[in-house]
Protein backbone atom coordinates (compact mmCIF):
# COMPACT_ATOMS: atom_id res chain seq x y z
CA UNK A 1 0.00 0.00 0.00
CA UNK A 2 1.44 3.16 -0.86
CA UNK A 3 0.41 6.39 1.48
CA UNK A 4 0.22 10.12 0.77
CA UNK A 5 1.88 12.31 3.17
CA UNK A 6 2.08 16.49 3.53
CA UNK A 7 3.67 18.83 5.49
CA UNK A 8 4.56 22.50 6.48
CA UNK A 9 1.42 24.02 4.48
CA UNK A 10 2.25 21.60 1.40
CA UNK A 11 5.43 22.10 1.16
CA UNK A 12 6.64 18.84 2.24
CA UNK A 13 5.04 16.11 0.32
CA UNK A 14 6.07 12.31 0.55
CA UNK A 15 5.26 8.94 -0.99
CA UNK A 16 5.18 6.44 1.94
CA UNK A 17 6.00 2.34 1.10
CA UNK A 18 7.01 -1.14 2.85
CA UNK A 19 8.99 -3.72 1.48
CA UNK A 20 10.94 -6.40 2.86
CA UNK A 21 13.67 -3.89 4.17
CA UNK A 22 10.93 -1.91 5.70
CA UNK A 23 9.35 1.60 5.62
CA UNK A 24 10.55 4.20 3.17
CA UNK A 25 9.12 7.72 2.00
CA UNK A 26 10.22 9.13 -1.09
CA UNK A 27 9.60 13.05 -1.50
CA UNK A 28 9.96 16.27 -2.33
CA UNK A 29 11.00 19.59 -0.55
CA UNK A 30 10.05 22.86 -1.51
CA UNK A 31 12.65 25.45 -0.75
CA UNK A 32 12.00 27.17 2.82
CA UNK A 33 13.23 26.25 6.47
CA UNK A 34 12.14 22.88 8.28
CA UNK A 35 12.30 20.83 11.62
CA UNK A 36 11.70 17.79 11.73
CA UNK A 37 11.22 15.18 14.92
CA UNK A 38 11.75 11.38 14.81
CA UNK A 39 9.87 8.18 16.05
CA UNK A 40 12.24 5.67 14.44
CA UNK A 41 15.93 5.96 13.01
CA UNK A 42 15.89 7.43 9.92
CA UNK A 43 18.62 7.00 7.06
CA UNK A 44 18.16 10.51 4.80
CA UNK A 45 19.41 9.94 1.24
CA UNK A 46 19.28 13.27 -0.86
CA UNK A 47 18.39 12.03 -4.84
CA UNK A 48 18.29 15.52 -6.21
CA UNK A 49 19.30 19.33 -5.08
CA UNK A 50 20.68 19.81 -1.97
CA UNK A 51 19.67 20.48 1.64
CA UNK A 52 21.89 22.03 4.16
CA UNK A 53 21.20 20.39 8.03
CA UNK A 54 21.98 21.06 11.44
CA UNK A 55 21.95 17.17 13.28
CA UNK A 56 20.71 16.47 16.85
CA UNK A 57 23.25 17.10 19.63
CA UNK A 58 25.51 19.34 16.91
CA UNK A 59 26.46 23.09 16.43
CA UNK A 60 27.43 22.81 12.88
CA UNK A 61 25.02 23.30 9.71
CA UNK A 62 26.12 20.49 6.76
CA UNK A 63 25.40 20.79 3.05
CA UNK A 64 24.22 17.46 2.23
CA UNK A 65 23.86 17.05 -2.01
CA UNK A 66 22.84 14.24 -4.16
CA UNK A 67 23.96 11.00 -3.61
CA UNK A 68 24.98 12.09 0.48
CA UNK A 69 23.40 10.42 3.38
CA UNK A 70 23.08 11.43 6.54
CA UNK A 71 21.68 9.44 9.97
CA UNK A 72 19.33 10.93 12.62
CA UNK A 73 18.51 8.51 15.32
CA UNK A 74 14.81 7.92 17.06
CA UNK A 75 13.05 10.42 18.96
CA UNK A 76 15.35 13.29 17.89
CA UNK A 77 14.64 16.71 16.20
CA UNK A 78 16.96 18.00 13.07
CA UNK A 79 16.78 21.04 11.23
CA UNK A 80 16.77 21.31 7.86
CA UNK A 81 16.67 24.48 4.89
CA UNK A 82 16.35 24.24 1.15
CA UNK A 83 17.05 26.61 -1.54
CA UNK A 84 16.16 24.99 -4.34
CA UNK A 85 13.39 22.20 -4.30
CA UNK A 86 14.93 18.93 -3.21
CA UNK A 87 13.75 15.41 -3.45
CA UNK A 88 15.27 12.67 -1.13
CA UNK A 89 14.56 9.06 0.36
CA UNK A 90 14.01 8.09 3.79
CA UNK A 91 14.52 4.63 5.58
CA UNK A 92 13.04 3.70 8.59
CA UNK A 93 15.06 1.18 11.50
Amino acid sequence: MISTNEYFEGNVKSLGYVTASGKSTLGVMNPGDYEFGTSQHETMRVIEGEMTVKLPESNDWNTFKAGDTFEVDANKSFLVKVSVQTSYLCQYK
